[in-house]
C-alpha cells in the first residue's frame, strides 16, 4: 500500500511542477500584462494544489504536517485568484491597456455614438 501511495504522490508532485513550469512559459512568450497575469494566476494555483496534495499523501508524513499542507490548501485557492483580479483591476485603472492581435497592436477605446440632433 505504501508503494502505491508512494506512486501516486509522486505523479501528483511531477504533475504541479508541471503546471508550474507552463506558466513560467506563459509569463516568458506572452505579449502583455494581462495575458501573463492569467497565466501566472492559473497555472500558480492548480500547480501549488497538486503539489501540496502529492506532499500530504506522502507515506512518512507526519499529522502536523499534513494538517498545516491542508491549510496552505485551502488558503492559495483562496488568495491567488483574489490577488490576480486586484492587480489586473489596478492595471486597468491606471490606464494600462490590454493588447490586441498578432503584432501587440493596443487597443483602442471606442468612442462614445454621436447624438443626431433632430429638426422637429
Amino acid at each position: 500500500m505504501a508503494e502505491v501511495l508512494s506512486l501516486v504522490s509522486a505523479v501528483l508532485i511531477l504533475a504541479g511542477c508541471g503546471c508550474c513550469l507552463i506558466g513560467a512559459l506563459g509569463m516568458l512568450r506572452f505579449p502583455d500584462f494581462y495575458t501573463r497575469m492569467h497565466a501566472a494566476g492559473i497555472t500558480d494555483t492548480m500547480g501549488s494544489g497538486l503539489l501540496l496534495i502529492g506532499l500530504i499523501l506522502q507515506p512518512e508524513s507526519h499529522w502536523l504536517v499534513i494538517a498545516k499542507l491542508c491549510f496552505i490548501l485551502i488558503f492559495i485557492p483562496l488568495t491567488s485568484p483574489t490577488a490576480a483580479h486586484a492587480l489586473a483591476k489596478a492595471a486597468r485603472k491606471g490606464g494600462l491597456a490590454p493588447l490586441l492581435g498578432p503584432q501587440g497592436s493596443e487597443r483602442s477605446r471606442p468612442s462614445p455614438p454621436e447624438q443626431e440632433e433632430s429638426n422637429g
